[in-house]
């Protein structure tokens, strides 16, 4: 029997959390584990970043666009219509059915014989995740009363942190293993697997449920009833801002960090995804979810924590963002990292709680879909197309500035190590390889910088957020 239809009452608030204990924790969980495979799928392409950008022989902005904006449009584009079937539908149904196209999107990326095939398959990995986070932000709120929201929403985000770990502890090995073909192949299929499950073992619950009695829920909203709903509330636009920068590095950043540490300290893919990303991924998830703890244990006395906190750690991150990717010594820089990464993900809960929180229930699936259409067109769309530029931007005056100006280029100096050797020469390919390196780091650092003006931007939320509430979350 299909569990997924809703046999629960009429669509009324209760202000009560929706079924037991034991299975809101399953529904929860089940959840971050969909959308760590997302982040899987979706940032795999930057751990294996390096070897796709020797193979095709592609300059940095086009990997860029190849790992941010080919994804991030068909994303963006799709996530509005695909929340508006999310009012209507069953979001079971919508969640199942995107992960199963994505997790083939990503599998079909490992026989891409071109850049355009590459390309093609991203586009439809993108299409498939726009389904995924709409639907399941506004079941987690038909699930858990507004109280326990910063909490739920903090353990459904850590699935972008857990991703990224598992996307390089298995990623990398496999990689260096065999190719980075296998390793889109390897963590691609099982998504269709886990999507049957959540199919047939997850309730659709009462829209509105869990709200306290007394919440208007509107029988249908249009796109435009959702902007007016929303205009007069500054909390939600300054949210969309600050996430939409901290998206712009956090993405741009991810997508290059691994391709850095080959290139700058000269570390096997293997080395570099166990011994640095996957410690960085596991201190992001730590912060993402000992901040959600603390959002909501401080809520009661300090109501706008949900903003204030990130906001803080947002700041505070960029030095040790700087030092990280400035010293020589990959130990230290490891250390310096994790701290940066546990403060800079902080965020993760605080964008989604706060973008559901000023939203009425039958608006929250497209003011989320809305939020995320801003948030990655900036964030993923531009985000590492822009630090692709920088970083070409960098080499070349670097080149420029080198003893070999007039014999090399960037073109000329794309391609793996003992390719450039035996065309250019020892010397010339070790210019082209520091070049490559420094362009990146400082554009890197340049980016990194951004984080404190997105802090701010959390701060200034304070000023309007508790008139802007739907439901105080205290």
């Amino acid at each position: 029997m299909n569990v997924s239809q809703s046999t629960a009452a009429p669509e009324t608030n209760t202000g009560q959390a929706f079924g037991t204990s034991g299975y809101r924790n399953y529904v929860l969980f089940s959840l971050m584990l969909l959308y760590t495979l997302n982040f899987i799928d979706r940032i795999l392409i930057g751990v294996v970043a390096q070897p796709i950008i020797e193979e095709f022989r592609l300059q940095d902005w086009q990997f860029g666009l190849l790992s941010g904006f080919g994804f991030a449009l068909m994303y963006t584009v799709m996530g509005i219509p695909i929340a508006r079937l999310t009012e209507r539908m069953s979001r079971v149904y919508i969640i199942a059915a995107s992960v199963i196209l994505w997790s083939l999107m990503t599998a079909l990326c490992g026989i891409a014989g071109s850049f355009l095939a590459l390309l093609v398959f991203r586009i439809g990995v993108g299409i498939g995740e726009a389904g995924l986070t709409p639907a399941a932000n506004s079941i987690i709120s038909d699930y858990f009363p507004p109280r326990s929201r910063a909490r739920a929403i903090a353990i459904y985000t850590m699935g972008i942190t857990l991703g990224g770990v598992l996307a390089n502890a298995f990623g990398g090995p496999i990689t260096q293993m065999f190719s980075w073909r296998e390793a889109f192949l390897v963590l691609g299929i099982p998504g269709v697997l886990f999507g049957m499950i959540f199919l047939f073992t997850v309730k659709e619950p009462p829209r509105g449920y869990a709200d306290p009695p007394g919440i208007s829920s509107p029988e249908r909203t249009s796109i435009g009833d959702t902007i007016r709903e929303l205009s007069p509330k500054p909390s939600f636009w300054i949210n969309v801002a600050a996430a939409a920068l901290v998206a712009f590095v956090g993405y741009g950043v991810s997508n290059f960090q691994v391709a850095f540490f080959q290139r700058v300290h000269e570390m096997s893919i293997a080395d570099v995804t166990l011994k640095i990303a996957v410690p960085l991924g596991l201190a992001a998830s730590f912060g993402a979810f000992i901040t959600g703890y603390f959002t909501e244990k401080l809520s009661g006395r300090y109501p706008n924590a949900v903003a204030w906190l990130p906001g803080i750690m947002l700041i505070v991150s960029v030095p040790f963002y700087w030092i990280g990717f400035t010293t020589s010594s990959i130990p230290f820089a490891l250390g310096v990292l994790i701290v940066g990464a546990a403060l800079h993900y902080g965020y993760l809960g605080a964008q989604y709680t706060i973008c559901q929180g000023v939203a009425s229930p039958r608006s929250r699936a497209t003011a989320i879909a809305m939020f995320l259409f801003i948030v990655n067109l900036i964030g993923y769309g531009c985000g590492p197309l822009a630090i692709g530029l920088l970083s070409d931007f960098l080499m070349t005056a670097d080149l420029a500035a080198s003893q070999y100006a007039a014999e090399l280029s960037p073109q000329l100096c794309k391609g793996r190590p003992e390719e450039l050797v035996a065309t250019l020469g020892a010397a010339q390919a070790q210019a082209c390889l520091t070049a490559s390196g420094e362009g990146l780091r400082w554009a890197i650092l340049y980016m990194s910088s951004i984080f404190a003006l997105a802090g701010g931007l959390y701060l200034y939320i304070c000023k309007t957020l508790q008139q802007d509430l739907v439901a105080k979350m205290n």
